[in-house]
């Protein structure tokens, strides 16, 4: 051995660490970068560290079952349960305060509805009692005669998530667990992808870049949705996105750096150059073009054609629900997204200020069309936090038709709500395309899951509508919810808080469309168009 490496072998460790530990201490006293670092040299790196970790500290260490959010571990623990078809009950009563401001109380029924066994409507597969589909009581596109009208065949749906901003893994996942329940799959604004073509019947959401049916420019090609729709018959409707709940009015950036030559095909837009997304749209410029623009879609698709928009001013919402009125012609749908929503990134001032909540959003919506007698003609869907079997309830009460579903449909395939999704750096692989993280989600695991999930969803949802004494969501009306108000020790119903009764679904027009046939392992509604 030679001098030198005799003397190396000689040092003690410690005298190593030693050196390492000076080093470090030298280097945070001599950079300028961080303050903390540079007046408390090593031991300022622990305040980083901690504040790193302190989300992960705060979720299983410090906060309770019901303070977190935006869903609490009770919520998650119920979400997840389900999808593994693991106990979901609780045991010793609720740890609620239900006289807290905003508590929802769903009023049951002294009797409640009587199923005949021999004629369940609700069951979709008799080899699976517990697989419950409850259809829409609205034909989507009836009233504007589209060639081809759509009742969805589940009230609660998957809502608006791109490809790019899920990975390739998670979007299968959820389409392959949505023909596996029997739902729908919005495609969010991203396009149609490869992963959004495994059998469930597909809502393709459209915004302001058009991606998937424009040219290099960013300008809408109605060529391309034509073709687009007639090479996937799966694509039963058109949403066009206005805005969303978690930033209306501003465009999203798809940065260089994230668009792969998959993304980049799928989108139809070109590699190495970052992609703005303007808050408007190009296709049209006021509320007029708009229902031109629809009932442009609507004629040369046959497709019922629809909205989706957070809310907040109502000027623009008068003038749609008097031109519809005036015309009979308008968005065969209209999809009402709560500012307490989205899956995407957000600056915060738009996540936590911009756009009404879902309740006040809904219900705001909801009275203008009223007032014109259209709500019988228009389908409403509702989305924001929607997930949980009392809050899906509430919604149809006010006037929801259909519900979407997104972060609740996240969290059944694994999302742990590290609140990440910004980053690229998602650890369990669902809102990255990072193909080390996203390897981690087997698709034939997720899609049972998420169905699982919304099996037990739509099981709870029918159970709580037969507890109330009716057979279908859709009957539920305004007096059969009251909201808690706090410190006055009293509640009203929701016609009190939000000052109307929705349009009931006539019960005789029920009848037809729940009773179903079993074809090809998937129901079929009899009232379904072709």
């Amino acid at each position: 051995m030679d001098p030198v490496s005799t003397f190396l072998t000689s040092i003690p460790v410690w005298v190593y660490i030693l050196v390492a530990i000076l080093v470090i201490v030298a280097r945070d006293i001599l950079q300028k970068k961080h303050t903390i670092q540079h007046n408390f040299p090593l031991v300022g790196h622990f305040r980083y560290l901690i504040e790193t970790i302190g989300p992960e500290l705060r979720q299983y260490i410090v906060a309770n079952n019901r303070e977190e959010l935006p869903f609490n571990r009770r919520q998650r623990s119920w979400i997840y349960a389900s999808s593994k078809k693991e106990n979901n009950y609780q045991g010793f009563g609720t740890d609620q305060n239900m006289q807290e401001a905003g508590y929802v109380l769903i009023k049951p029924s002294m009797l409640p509805y009587k199923l005949d066994p021999a004629h369940n409507h609700h069951v979709r597969n008799g080899s699976d009692p517990n697989h419950y589909t409850i259809p829409s009581a609205k034909l989507i596109g009836e009233f504007h005669n589209r060639k081809r009208p759509y009742r969805p065949r589940s009230v609660v749906n998957v809502s608006a998530m791109s490809f790019g901003s899920l990975s390739s893994r998670a979007i299968e996942s959820l389409n392959k667990g949505s023909y596996q329940f029997g739902n729908y799959h919005n495609t969010g604004e991203g396009g149609l992808s490869p992963y959004h073509k495994f059998g469930a019947d597909v809502v393709f959401n459209m915004g302001t870049s058009y991606f998937g049916v424009r040219d290099h420019e960013g300008n809408f090609m109605m060529d391309k949705l034509v073709k687009m729709t007639q090479n996937n018959p799966a694509v039963r409707m058109i949403e066009l996105k206005l805005s969303q709940g978690a930033k209306p009015g501003k465009g999203g950036v798809l940065p260089a750096s994230k668009i792969t030559a998959e993304i980049a095909d799928i989108r139809q837009v070109p590699m190495g150059v970052d992609i703005v997304s303007p808050p408007y749209h190009s296709a049209f410029s006021d509320v007029r073009g708009m229902i031109d623009f629809i009932e442009q879609m609507a004629e040369t698709t046959g497709l019922p054609v629809g909205i989706k928009s957070a809310v907040g001013k109502t000027d623009m919402w008068e003038e749609l629900a008097d031109l519809m009125a005036e015309t009979g012609k308008g968005p065969d749908f209209i999809t009402i997204d709560g500012g307490e929503g989205g899956t995407g990134a957000a600056p915060p001032s738009f996540a936590d200020h911009v756009s009404l909540p879902l309740v006040f959003a809904f219900s705001t919506v909801y009275k203008i069309f009223q007032k014109r007698n259209l709500n019988d003609k228009i389908t409403f869907i509702a989305s924001g936090k929607l997930g949980l079997p009392a809050q899906a309830v509430m919604a149809f009460s006010m006037g929801a038709d259909v519900i979407n579903v997104a972060r609740e449909a996240m969290l059944s395939i694994g999302c742990i709500q590290a609140q990440s999704c910004h980053t690229n750096r998602c650890p369990t692989g669902i809102a990255t395309n990072n193909k080390w993280l996203e390897a981690g989600i087997d698709p034939a695991l997720k899609s049972e899951r998420f169905s699982n999930y919304m099996k037990t969803l739509a099981k709870e949802i029918i159970e709580i509508t037969h507890a109330a004494g009716y057979e279908h969501p859709c009957q539920f009306g305004m007096n059969d919810v009251d909201i808690s108000m706090g410190d006055n020790n009293r509640t009203v119903s929701l016609a009190d808080n939000y000052g109307y009764l929705k349009t009931i679904v006539p019960y005789s027009g029920l009848k037809p469309l729940l009773e179903c046939t079993h074809l090809g392992g998937r129901k079929v509604l009899e009232s379904q168009p072709a």
